[in-house]
């Protein structure tokens, strides 16, 4: 059953002065973006809803805040979205899996090493993203994009993917926490803020997040190794419509909101991510040029065809089929064709 609005969380809305109603006019779209802190909605999201959009069709009127400006958790966007309390919502895939385990599978870890590979898979699993926000959320996808990727920093030394076996982990998501304890790994739950301190007082032993993110938030200064491959997947954020809002809009309106989206939002968060990823990285390892401050000196632990082939053998073996069992075979079997077939791995 979806969560109802609290009061405190409503007024929390109303304070930030989004208007969390059923849109006055056709064109007319309340619009929650994700984290207000990251440069997702820094750069692109607020850019695309509060200045590409209306620029492009000048009949578009957007109100725009966050998730965490409104007081409400990441995992609850879908939900309220779902209900109309507004009309369109951003959050991490990651974060609505308890309520549709469909998406899990759109995140997998090191099934996509790199962003050309995960653009392909992102764009093979959309139908599917469509059906499961449709039915779970009353809502149509209109974007999938993602973080950058999501990596491996440890405050002690490692040698490859298989020294993570004994070791706690903070991860990043449910398939990531199950691939860390196939690993043999203890996969451990913790804020994004609390890892510093965990590093420092062996609370955890490694932690996965976004390799800027990671520089950015000085994960550096206490983690000495890092492995850049996306043991987190990419964080993908999807953006979605109620579908009473989106079919308000007149066909037209429809055509432009969506090549809106394709080629001034959508386009650019692509590009970027691969920007971001070889920054953040260049930024830990000084092994290139950082653009964003002073470079940190931790080890950069290259991947090997055993990372790749182990990873591979514990997706067959343990990711996957876990995932399978929270699904119907008609999500299998989509997954099979749009996503399995791509990667070279089939759910069973």
């Amino acid at each position: 059953m979806m969560k109802q609005m609290t009061t405190i969380s409503a007024a929390t809305a109303i304070a930030s002065g989004l208007l969390l109603s059923t849109a006055a006019s056709a064109a007319d779209l309340s619009v929650v973006g994700s984290w207000s802190s990251l440069e997702l909605y820094k750069k692109f999201e607020k850019a695309f809803w509060t200045e590409a959009l209306p620029a492009a069709d000048a009949d578009f009127n957007v109100q725009m805040t966050t998730f965490d400006q409104m007081g409400i958790p990441g995992g609850d966007v879908y939900r309220y979205l779902s209900d109309g309390m507004f009309d369109v919502g951003m959050t991490v895939v990651d974060y609505t899996v308890q309520d549709a385990p469909e998406l899990e599978a759109l995140d997998f870890p090191l099934i996509a090493p790199d962003v050309a590979t995960a653009q392909k898979v992102s764009a093979a699993f959309r139908p599917l993203a469509e059906t499961a926000m449709n039915k779970r959320f009353n809502s149509h996808v209109l974007a999938i994009v993602p973080y950058p990727s999501q990596v491996v920093f440890c405050n002690q030394p490692i040698e490859s993917l298989a020294d993570l076996a004994g070791k706690k982990v903070r991860a990043s998501g449910r398939t990531t926490s199950e691939f860390i304890d196939a690993l043999g790994g203890q996969s451990v739950s913790i804020a994004f803020n609390e890892v510093p301190a965990g590093l420092e007082r062996g609370v955890i032993d490694c932690a996965v997040t976004g390799s800027l993110s990671g520089y950015s938030a000085g994960w550096y200064e206490m983690a000495t190794h890092l492995l850049p491959v996306p043991v987190g997947g990419w964080d993908y954020v999807l953006t979605a419509i109620n579908n009473d809002a989106w079919n308000g809009l007149s066909e037209a309106e429809q055509q432009t909101l969506q090549a809106s989206i394709d080629n001034d939002f959508a386009a650019k968060v692509w590009a970027n991510a691969e920007v971001d990823t070889q920054q953040g990285i260049a930024c830990l390892t000084g092994t290139a040029t950082c653009d964003k401050g002073e470079a940190a000196d931790m080890t950069l632990v290259e991947a090997t065809d055993a990372d790749f082939e182990l990873t591979r053998k514990l997706l067959e073996e343990n990711v996957i089929p876990a995932w399978a069992s929270r699904v119907d075979a008609e999500t299998k079997a989509a997954w099979n064709e749009q996503v399995g077939s791509l990667i070279g791995l089939q759910a069973k």
